[in-house]
């Protein structure tokens, strides 16, 4: 009966997409807190190439 039991736990796959979704979630977020300040700064000059651009379209 527990050797039935454990091959059914093995077998079942239903709550793999989460797992593996936490997983990819986690490192996401490991990687943007180990390049957060490169990631700023590229934010920082592409808000700026934008502005410019932009106050020349207006202008």
């Amino acid at each position: 009966m527990k050797k039935n039991l454990l091959k059914k736990v093995w077998k079942n796959n239903d709550g793999m997409g989460t797992v593996e979704m936490i997983l990819i979630i986690v490192v996401l977020i490991g990687l943007v807190l180990i390049f957060k300040t490169q990631i700023q700064e590229l934010a920082g000059t592409i808000f700026e190439k934008i502005s410019a651009d932009s106050s020349a379209i207006l202008a």
